[in-house]
């Protein structure tokens, strides 16, 4: 099986450490598939510059292929950060850059590499919306993340992603049970085949339209253990995604709800993981700022 990362990369830069790690969540999601066992690549835009090329190694070294991106002229996506008592707390970021500023078109030739993937992944940081309709009918699941911003869960934006995505992620431990159901059920009614909502340490709940799965998170025996929670979400959705696809999830069938609990399990598990590591896959180096 095999999954692609299409879209956003970017620079963590870490304030308090004064450390850049490589990530993007189009990036973690295709970087987690693959230390779950799986083939995985990574299609998107690197800047031309120093921390452009610190992407590409870094991502490459984790046995995500990379062949297939552009490096375009320009700066790379940078966001700052700062942990507090095991957070993250986003200070800023610069826009994403060239990879976001001008993101790929996928033309018939990308289109016939896309294709041979089991599950394409992307997120609302990758301005890749306009390439989610080619997609449709290609062969491969589509899954994206939706993150937890209110801009992303406008009517007209859900409209632009849910007819084309075979699974959404939302992050919702803002709200609560509730709340969490509802917008994963005007997901679904806006065309998404399976909307997950992760609500942190208040575990996750999945819905399909029909069956509604609900399961606890699997918190750290010791607080003290935690690094930061960068790429827990993003780990969550790799584990979730990567446990379905073994149950035999594939385009146009919907998961039974023994795959959706086990995959939901697995997620819980790929998050605690991640809660361990730093950064989105460590690999960092001490930062320096551009410009």
């Amino acid at each position: 099986m095999r999954v692609l990362g299409f879209g956003d990369n970017i620079v963590d830069r870490f304030v308090d450490r004064g450390v850049d790690y490589p990530g993007g969540n189009s990036v973690n999601v295709a970087v987690y598939a693959r230390r779950l066992g799986l083939d995985a690549a990574y299609l998107g835009v690197f800047g031309d510059d120093d921390l452009g090329r610190f992407l590409r190694e870094a991502i490459a070294a984790q046995g995500v292929a990379v062949d297939r991106c552009v490096v375009r002229v320009g700066e790379s996506g940078v966001s700052t950060l700062r942990v507090d008592d095991g957070d993250r707390v986003f200070l800023g970021w610069n826009g994403g850059g060239v990879t976001v500023r001008e993101p790929l078109v996928l033309d018939d030739e990308l289109l016939g590499y896309v294709s041979g993937f089991h599950l394409v992944h992307s997120s609302v940081y990758s301005g890749s919306e306009s390439e989610l309709p080619k997609l449709a009918g290609l062969g491969p699941l589509v899954s994206f993340d939706l993150s937890s911003e209110e801009e992303f869960r406008s009517p007209a934006y859900l409209d632009r992603v849910c007819p084309h995505a075979d699974l959404v992620l939302l992050s919702c431990s803002h709200l609560d049970e509730a709340a969490t159901r509802d917008l994963l059920a005007d997901a679904v009614r806006r065309g998404a085949r399976l909307a997950l909502g992760t609500r942190g340490v208040d575990g996750a709940i999945a819905y399909d339209g029909d069956v509604t799965v609900a399961a606890p998170a699997l918190p750290v025996a010791d607080p003290r253990e935690i690094v930061d929670t960068m790429g827990c979400g993003d780990a969550f959705l790799a584990g979730f995604a990567v446990s379905l696809l073994r149950g035999g999830w594939s385009a146009g069938t919907r998961p039974r709800r023994d795959m959706i609990e086990r995959a939901l399990r697995d997620g819980a598990e790929a998050a605690h993981e991640q809660c361990l590591v730093e950064g989105a896959f460590a690999r960092g180096r001490p930062a320096v700022p551009q410009g």
